[in-house]
């Protein structure tokens, strides 16, 4: 198979891009900086400046797959109303590129992957949210409509069209565990805000799993939500990072003092939501983690 990805120099382009080398397809990945982006061995860069089909949209028409990842990454610091700009423009313009260079391809390809969040739901309280659930009205909710709407032309095209919207994506070197680990690593580790946030989560190989499962299945098609299947809270997950590590629960971070530190970027933390992968459950998707004891084990006790 041939896989365009857009996206594919972050965490989770790199793991998938691995998964795919290892079968034997052949990977072709859009990058600002092809002499500087960091690309596993045999894959083909591809200079796009994100905006338009310069350069790269007649490759288009020889993929079999296309996969949508792009986006400055959200825990990029502070967000001021330029980063914020960039978190909505690299997203949405990224999306409508890859649109124009699908829609002119002959042939086209058979399936696009498109990227979304679990942030797409809003802040919620304790009932669980399904694919059923309507979009939040808060600005992450709004940026993964658009988002995920800067695709949705393809479906007019015949191309199957399939949404992930992603918990927190768990792995040992990069996203945000290494992040939430700190405090816990210093001995400081305690509830972020009042802890009964929900907190999504899900294991990097599980993603990884579920993309391709997604990508291979021809009768999928609209969102899905990549998340384990147990629900837990903020409180409960940093609770099981302390116990995993052998080190104290006891120190609460206050909501205002994130607010005061992170600004708006604390929503990030201090606000969650209980998803349920119901859809991916219907479709026989098997998760290899799908305790958080388990994941979390399987991820620090290597750096043990």
């Amino acid at each position: 198979m041939r896989i365009l990805i857009a996206g594919g120099t972050g965490m989770i382009g790199m793991a998938l891009t691995e998964s795919f080398l290892a079968d034997g397809h052949q990977v072709w990945v859009l990058t600002r900086n092809p002499p500087r982006a960091r690309l596993l061995q045999g894959v083909t860069a591809l200079g796009w400046n994100g905006w338009n089909t310069v350069g790269w949209g007649e490759v288009v028409s020889q993929m079999d797959a296309v996969v949508n990842l792009v986006g400055e990454p959200l825990s990029r610091w502070p967000w001021t109303p330029a980063r914020k700009q960039r978190f909505w423009s690299s997203r949405v313009q990224g999306g409508k590129a890859l649109a124009m260079a699908i829609q002119a391809a002959k042939p086209r390809p058979r399936v696009l992957i498109q990227a979304s969040g679990v942030n797409y739901y809003g802040p919620h309280g304790l009932e669980p949210v399904t694919e059923a659930d309507k979009p939040g009205e808060d600005f992450l909710a709004q940026l993964c409509l658009e988002w995920e709407a800067s695709t949705q032309s393809v479906e007019k095209l015949g191309v199957r069209r399939v949404i992930i919207r992603s918990a927190i994506v768990l792995s040992a070197k990069d996203g945000i565990l290494p992040i939430m680990l700190l405090p816990v690593q210093l001995f400081a580790g305690g509830p972020l805000g009042k802890g009964q946030q929900g907190l999504a989560w899900i294991h990097l190989a599980d993603e990884v799993a579920v993309i391709r499962f997604l990508l291979e299945n021809p009768d999928a098609r609209g969102p899905y939500n990549l998340t384990a299947p147990v629900q837990v809270s903020n409180a409960q997950f940093i609770t099981m990072v302390a116990r995993v590590l052998r080190r104290p629960y006891w120190l609460p971070v206050r909501a205002f003092m994130l607010r005061l530190v992170l600004g708006e970027m604390a929503t990030l933390v201090l606000d969650g939501v209980y998803l349920r992968p119901g859809r991916l459950q219907e479709a026989g998707f098997k998760f290899r983690f799908d305790s958080l004891e388990g994941a979390l084990r399987n991820l620090l006790e290597k750096k043990e």
